[in-house]
């Protein structure tokens, strides 16, 4: 049901759509014209029509609407008519609960998250001042960014796991694998240390670019390890395998990541702010992640094999010719 105003004749009479609307929700739900004090307590008055009154829908066509610019008063039935008809009601909800949004867009050249850090604590105000029942959700960009992150981090678990068991089966080994993650962190720190020096937030495209660091730097490991471990079938030392690792595969480490990181460049400086923090984490960890590649992953490596011991170097007897005569030597024992 509603009522169908006749802008012509409520114009006429002096009335607006809100004093018919005032006059209506008056008569049917009733309006609060006072407080009465009893002792501790509040009472308030309320006024509305009798129940004989508003015993029918018709009953609301005998009310009067006041002007609220002037004296003058008018009938209901005089400006305004009952219509019934059938039709669907919007009722906005989110997540099940009726709701009440209130959206914005930023202005140009504005992150919606440097704007979230600027009124957050004054949200927290206005969502610590609501009555009992009704709460503040924020929504938008920062919500399917919260969301972005759970999904990635249920996908980088799943990798991790992945990732070590390839590495445990490849190496015969549940110890090198560990060896090989523990690059992993310090990449880590290095992506987050350039977006804290370019002034970039860290956000769902930074989170994006540390875990697309996991597999470049597993990678990388993987192919000084892979050196490390053929230099162990030849029965080499340890001490020399894993220098002349780090020697041969300097140049094909440091091609791969300067090609890389050159190519972020362009994307860094003229790619906006969507693109800037997954370029900065990248060219961060993958620079941290080299010089840790080359220089702690060996020393990481010699501590579990010589001070540790749960790495084994095991001998291995390798046979040699020399001269057309065979000879038999003891590969190195740690």
């Amino acid at each position: 049901m509603e009522l169908a105003i006749d802008a012509d004749r409520a114009n006429l009479a002096g009335v607006t759509n809100r004093d018919v609307a005032a006059a209506s929700a008056t008569g049917v739900s009733g309006y609060q014209v006072t407080t009465l004090r009893e002792g501790d307590k509040q009472i308030p008055v309320v006024t509305r029509l009798r129940m004989d009154e508003r015993a029918r829908l018709n009953d609301i066509n005998d009310l009067y609407v006041y002007s609220s610019s002037g004296t003058q008063r008018v009938p209901l039935r005089q400006i305004s008519r009952i219509e019934y008809s059938l039709r669907s009601e919007v009722i906005r909800r989110r997540n099940q609960f009726r709701t009440i949004t209130v959206s914005a867009s930023p202005e140009e050249g504005v992150l919606a998250s440097e704007i979230m850090e600027e009124i957050r604590p004054r949200l927290h105000s206005v969502a610590a001042s609501l009555p009992p029942g009704y709460r503040l959700e924020i929504g938008g960009e920062e919500e399917k960014q919260v969301q972005g992150f759970s999904d990635l981090a249920v996908v980088l678990a799943i990798s991790v796991v992945a990732i070590f068991l390839t590495l445990a089966f490849q190496f015969k080994n549940a110890i090198k694998p560990f060896i090989v993650f523990a690059a992993v962190s310090y990449g880590a720190v290095g992506a987050l240390a350039a977006l804290w020096m370019m002034g970039a937030p860290f956000g769902f495209m930074g989170f994006l670019g540390v875990v697309s660091l996991v597999g470049v730097i597993v990678s990388h490991i993987i192919v000084l390890f892979d050196f490390i471990e053929e230099k162990h079938a030849e029965g080499e030392p340890f001490e020399q395998a894993v220098l002349d690792a780090g020697i041969m595969r300097l140049r094909p480490v440091m091609i791969t990541v300067g090609a890389t990181v050159i190519a972020l460049f362009p994307l860094a400086a003229h790619g906006g702010p969507l693109w800037e923090p997954m370029c900065y984490a990248q060219i961060g960890g993958l620079t941290a992640a080299t010089f840790i590649t080359l220089l702690l992953v060996p020393v990481i490596y010699a501590i579990c094999v010589l001070d540790l011991k749960i790495v084994k170097w095991e001998r291995r007897d390798v046979a040699e010719k020399i001269d057309g005569t065979e000879l038999r030597t003891q590969g190195a024992t740690v």
